[in-house]
């Protein structure tokens, strides 16, 4: 009998006041989607750096007929001697921070470049593999103190067109995925603190409105917490209806967003379905605590009052 009266005040509380819950259920929605958005931004980045980490992190560019530098232009193609020498300066660092050196020759580098812009066949058929330069692949134990002195060993030598720090552009990359997370995380807190707000004005216009009703249970002996339990499940509730439109605005995130923007790129660090999930129950912890707890210290100060 006491569960049917506390389900019935809940259902009275969310129907009197239906276009509030109506528009707390949106903020909680809009919140908890930007939030997990941003922790979907978190984990793409950390496993973008996990990928390239473990991989090439500097290119030596050697010089072809078509190179247009002016070293390039003077001494002419690298020939196998220089490629050689140039080998062999590279492995002889192995002790000052290189880890590993691969040679991709030209007809390798031109399989790369056809498969990397699989996309735009129109612009991969406008290049030939005389114009793509073979080149030296560099893995260092750490990018940042090591590049300098690989650098100073091979820079500048006749066969060496140019040296491109993949660590440096990736930065670039990881500064701007840092950037739209961090706004997006603070557009969600914007909006959360909304939320609490919201859920503070709902339940409390909502117990105004039953006033009568608990001024009696009150005074039959009910105890606070019977009195609170209708109210706190309201905001539970109403989180709950928001998380489960924040959960498919998520999923619609990671497929339509994130997975994606995995073909522009030729290498796949595609979010799995156990970081999906994740992130979807963390945002349903969130809203639960969320609604819950401001609506309990809501009634607090309303009761004590």
């Amino acid at each position: 009998m006491r569960a049917q009266f506390v389900f019935q005040e809940v259902w009275t509380g969310l129907r009197r006041n239906l276009t509030m819950t109506i528009a707390l259920v949106v903020v909680v929605a809009i919140s908890l989607s930007l939030l997990g958005t941003g922790l979907l931004f978190v984990k793409q980045v950390d496993n973008t750096r996990t990928y390239w980490q473990g991989r090439v992190q500097l290119s030596i560019f050697l010089c072809t007929a078509t190179s247009v530098s002016p070293q390039c232009k003077q001494n002419g193609p690298a020939t196998t001697a220089q490629r050689q020498q140039i080998y062999h300066d590279l492995t002889s660092l192995r002790s000052q921070g290189v880890e590993a050196v691969y040679y991709e020759s030209q007809a390798q580098a031109f399989q790369r470049f056809k498969q990397d812009f699989a996309q735009d066949r129109s612009f991969a058929s406008l290049v030939t593999q005389g114009e793509i330069p073979d080149s030296f692949q560099v893995k260092l134990r750490n990018a940042q103190t090591d590049y300098n002195v690989v650098a100073g060993t091979v820079e500048g030598r006749p066969g060496v067109d140019n040296i491109v720090n993949v660590e440096s552009i990736l930065s670039n990359f990881y500064k701007l995925l840092d950037g739209a997370r961090n706004a997006v995380i603070v557009v969600a807190i914007i909006l959360v603190i909304a939320a609490v707000l919201l859920v503070a004005n709902t339940i409390r216009l909502s117990a105004f409105n039953r006033r009568r009703e608990t001024s009696i249970m009150r005074l039959v002996g009910a105890s606070n917490f019977y009195v609170q339990l209708p109210f706190l499940l309201e905001g539970v509730i109403a989180g709950l209806f928001g998380w489960l439109i924040a959960a498919g605005l998520l999923i619609a995130v990671k497929t339509l967003g994130l997975d994606a923007l995995q073909q522009y790129f030729p290498y796949n660090v595609r979010l799995g379905l156990a970081d999906l999930i994740e992130v979807i129950v963390l945002a349903m912890v969130m809203g639960v605590v969320l609604c819950g707890v401001t609506s309990f210290l809501t009634l607090r100060r309303y009761l004590r009052a």
